[in-house]
């Protein structure tokens, strides 16, 4: 079984801006969300992704990323 984050980055066509959205899905839970951010940010690393805007907030003591668009390159 594959995670959110995968299954947002597959469906987002080669080099159109994907907002990584919350809203009416189980990203809408900060940690939830972080961690499906982070994971599209692990693929920027590989190359694979470009990252165009992340925002970050703290939640409960932590730093959380709330907001991240970014590009499919691969």
């Amino acid at each position: 079984m594959g995670s959110i984050a995968m299954a947002v980055f597959l469906v987002s066509e080669f080099g159109a801006i994907t907002e990584l959205q919350s809203a009416g899905s189980a990203l809408e839970h900060p940690l939830v969300f972080d961690s499906a951010a982070r994971e599209i940010q692990a693929l920027a690393v590989q190359g694979k992704a470009e990252i165009l805007q992340k925002r970050v907030s703290v939640f409960d003591g932590e730093i959380l990323i709330d907001r991240l668009h970014f590009r499919r390159l691969m």
